[in-house]
């Protein structure tokens, strides 16, 4: 039965769509020069306390974003962060979809929030089970949360996701705290054949946050999807925190030690691999001159 000329229309009308938007794509992957950022944080100033990686988190994007770059920010919604103090509201647009972990469906739910005086906004990945606790990764114990694995792939998988749905194709990806260590995997294994991240490349920024514990059994098997084979993750059979963020550091394109503290092992293992490296700078960071310092990086790698 043949289609109304209506449907018809509107049917070439989205592949013409498709077309110009891969064309673009193409366009811009043959143009070396960085004009996008994309930063995945685990904590950003004010919704979170001052810390090294909540600062940097909140002045990064906007002095990357005042040199004339595009940039996009995201963090965890974590409940111990108040929706009406900071005024974020739900984008129904880009909520709905479900994230399978371990069998299990979760819907992702995405809200945002204004810097007004940095003409920012920032993306929060939420879910009810992962990220409605009022404490981060800890419970009133200090006991490290035995799903904080899977809140790292629920995270990571959002972060990409909502990026996906945008159509937005960022040049660079800059990942902030472990929570965000499952992502650079992600990038190069299970979504290298979209177009929306052809171009894309991954900088890590490495603290003195690595979690001393284990993830538990079975979260090997969780981070898997897609083109991952066992091959990829076999670093963690053990799946420490450590090696978790030397399975991120392998997968990332450069990587920028964010503070004194980063353990030495974790340092060499990068230091070996050959990786571009940004050496720790407190003067940089205390005077706020290491915003130029990571912009340039972003160009050498």
């Amino acid at each position: 039965m043949a289609l109304p000329i209506e449907a018809k229309d509107n049917e070439i009308s989205k592949k013409m769509i498709i077309f110009v938007e891969i064309l673009s794509l193409k366009t811009n992957s043959m143009d070396n020069s960085v004009k996008r950022v994309l930063f995945v944080n685990s904590e950003i100033f004010p919704y979170l306390p001052e810390s090294p990686i909540a600062n940097i988190g909140r002045y990064l994007p906007q002095g990357i974003q005042e040199r004339k770059k595009e940039i996009r920010s995201f963090m965890p919604r974590y409940g111990c962060i108040n929706e009406r103090k900071n005024q974020l509201h739900e984008v129904i647009r880009l909520s709905g979809m479900n994230i399978v972990i371990n069998d299990v469906d979760r819907p992702l739910v995405i809200k945002v929030a204004s810097i007004s005086s940095a003409r920012m906004q920032v993306y929060f990945i939420d879910n009810d089970d992962y990220f409605h606790r009022k404490s981060i990764y800890r419970n009133e114990k200090g006991e490290f949360f035995s799903d904080n694995g899977e809140r790292a792939i629920f995270f990571a998988r959002g972060v990409l996701e909502t990026i996906k749905k945008q159509r937005w194709a960022p040049d660079i990806i800059h990942c902030q705290g472990w929570i965000s260590h499952v992502l650079p995997l992600y990038l190069k294994k299970a979504y290298i054949d979209d177009p929306i991240f052809s171009n894309s490349k991954i900088v890590l920024s490495l603290y003195d946050d690595t979690p001393k514990e284990n993830f538990p059994d079975g979260f090997k098997e969780a981070v898997m999807m897609g083109n991952i084979s066992e091959k990829d993750v076999d670093i963690l059979n053990d799946p420490s925190g450590m090696n978790l963020a030397k399975l991120a550091a392998s997968y990332s394109d450069g990587v920028i030690l964010g503070s004194e503290g980063v353990d030495q092992k974790l340092v060499e293992f990068c230091r070996e691999s050959g990786l571009p490296i940004l050496d720790y700078n407190a003067e940089a960071i205390a005077n706020g001159s290491y915003i130029e310092d990571y912009n340039s990086f972003y160009s050498q790698i």
